[in-house]
C-alpha cells in the first residue's frame, strides 16, 4: 500500500528561494518526531510554497519544552509555534504566552467536520477557549522481546506487574539479558501517574497530592519491586529504548511513542510484540493521556506571520498531517480522519501500532501541578523515585509521607 506523505530528505533543504513569509516552530523528542517532521514538511511546503518554516533547536524533552518557552517569553524571543506537553499547556495559558485559536477556528468552513475529536480538543481547552491543536497522544505500554520471554520459559505475556516481576526472574536466571527498563523519569512523573490511574486513583485531588493513601504506597512499592527485585539498572530511557531495539533487553515500559523508533532502529530478526499496560492486581482501570499540542506562541503583530503558523499548526494536526504521526511514531493521531485513512489496513499490517489505539477508552487526565511551582513538584517526585531506585529510600510508607508533604508545602494553599 502507498501511504500519505512520502519521506522528505530534509525538512530545511526543501524551501523554494524565496518565500512570502518565515514561521519559527519547535518541538521536544528529536528521536522521535525528526522522521514525523520530514514527512510533514514535504507536502506542507507542496501545499504552502509562500511559508517557510524554520525549526528551532529541538527540545531535549517536555520539561525542557516548558522551560525553554518561559525563559523565552522573558526575552521576547518566543517561536511563532512551540508543541508543547498537554499537561504544560494551562501554564503557558495563564502566562499569556499561547493565543487562543478560537478567531482562526471560527474562520475555518467546516473545521468541526475536519476530525478533531471533542475530547481531544478539551484536553487543549481553557475558559472555554482553545489555546492548542492536539498533535499526538500516547498512553503507556508494554514492549516485549519474546525471544527472550520465551527462553527463559515465560510463553504469556504479563497483564500485572507481579506477574512482570516473575517474568523479570525467570530471564534473570538465564543470565543472558537485561529483564526491564521501567521508564521512571520519563516526562511529568507520567509513570507514577498511570500507577495510581491503574487503581482508580487521581494523583492530583482538590489542587493537593492525592497520595496519601493505600494506594499511594502501593504505587510505590510497585516501583520498588520493578527496580530492585527486577534487577533494574539506572540507565536513561534513551540508552534503554537503544537496548531494547538492539535485541537486549527483555521487557521496556514506556510511551507507545517509541514503537516507531523501535521498528526502525531494530537489530536482528527477533520477535517484537507491544501489549496492553500491566495493572496493579488487575488490568488498569485508567491511564493519563500523554503526547503534546501544536500551540500559537507568536509575538509577532504582523497578519501574515500569524495567518502563516495558524496553517501550520492546522496542517500538522489535520488528517494528512496526524496521519505522518501514526506513519512515523506508535502515537495515535488525535484527528478521526487521520484514523480513517489508516484503520483500513495500516493497523492490520503494524499491530504493534494499535496496542495504544485499544487503550483510548482509559484515557484519563495527565496532571499538570498547580501554581509556579510546578516543575519543582515534578522533580521532587522524580527525586523521590530515585531515591528507591538506588536504594536509599526502603520504607514506601514513610518515603509517601515525605513526598506529599514536600509536594504540597510547594503548591498553592
Amino acid at each position: 500500500m502507498k501511504y500519505l506523505l512520502p519521506l522528505a530528505a530534509s525538512a530545511t533543504l526543501l524551501a523554494p528561494a524565496a518565500y512570502a513569509v518565515d514561521i519559527e516552530v519547535a518541538y521536544a523528542y528529536s528521536s522521535v518526531f525528526d522522521p514525523t517532521f520530514e514527512r510533514i514538511m514535504e507536502a506542507f511546503e507542496t501545499a504552502h510554497p509562500d511559508i517557510h518554516v524554520t525549526f528551532r533547536a529541538t527540545y531535549e524533552d517536555y520539561e525542557d519544552a516548558t522551560n525553554t518557552i518561559l525563559r523565552e517569553a522573558v526575552a521576547d524571543t518566543l517561536p511563532d509555534v512551540s508543541f508543547q506537553a498537554l499537561n504544560r499547556q494551562a501554564l503557558l495559558v495563564e502566562r499569556g504566552i499561547a493565543k487562543p485559536l478560537d478567531p482562526y477556528i471560527a474562520e475555518e468552513d467546516g473545521f468541526e467536520t475536519a476530525g478533531y475529536h471533542k475530547a481531544m480538543l478539551d484536553l487543549s481547552s481553557f475558559d472555554g477557549q482553545i489555546y492548542g491543536l492536539p498533535f499526538s497522544v500516547s498512553t503507556p505500554i508494554g514492549f516485549y522481546n519474546m525471544d527472550i520471554l520465551r527462553a527463559a520459559g515465560v510463553e504469556t505475556i504479563p497483564t500485572t506487574w507481579d506477574e512482570v516481576v516473575e517474568t523479570c526472574r525467570a530471564i534473570n536466571a538465564k543470565g543472558e539479558h537485561d529483564a526491564i527498563f521501567w521508564h521512571w523519569d520519563i516526562s511529568g512523573n507520567w509513570l507514577l501517574q498511570a500507577a495510581m490511574w491503574s487503581q482508580g486513583v487521581p494523583m492530583i485531588e482538590d489542587g493537593k497530592l492525592n497520595m496519601d493513601n493505600p494506594e499511594g504506597v502501593r504505587a510505590l512499592e510497585t516501583a520498588k519491586a520493578i527496580f530492585h527485585e527486577c534487577a533494574m539498572k539506572p540507565v536513561s530511557g534513551g540508552d534503554a529504548s537503544k537496548q531494547f531495539a538492539a535485541g537486549d533487553l527483555g521487557m521496556f515500559f514506556s510511551s507507545t511513542a517509541y514503537v516507531g523508533f523501535v521498528d526502525r532502529s531494530k537489530l536482528g530478526d527477533w520477535d517484537f510484540v507491544t501489549a496492553p499496560y500491566p495493572g496493579i492486581d488487575d488490568a488498569p482501570k485508567a491511564l493519563p493521556a500523554g503526547g503534546n499540542s501544536a500551540m500559537l506562541t507568536s509575538t509577532s503583530d504582523d497578519p501574515e506571520v500569524l495567518e502563516a503558523a495558524w496553517q501550520f499548526i492546522k496542517f500538522t494536526t489535520s488528517g494528512e498531517g496526524a496521519a505522518a504521526v501514526a506513519l512515523t511514531t506508535g502515537y495515535v493521531p488525535p484527528n478521526k480522519v487521520a484514523n480513517d485513512l489508516l484503520m483500513d489496513n495500516f493497523y492490520a499490517e503494524n499491530p504493534n501500532k494499535l496496542t495504544a489505539v485499544n487503550q483510548l477508552p482509559l484515557l484519563s487526565e495527565w496532571f499538570a501541578y498547580p501554581g509556579d511551582n510546578g516543575l519543582a513538584v515534578t522533580q521532587v517526585i522524580e527525586d523521590s523515585l530515585e531515591s528507591i531506585l538506588v536504594g536509599d529510600a526502603d520504607d514506601m510508607e514513610e518515603l509517601r509521607d515525605e513526598m506529599v508533604d514536600e509536594v504540597n508545602a510547594l503548591l498553592p494553599h
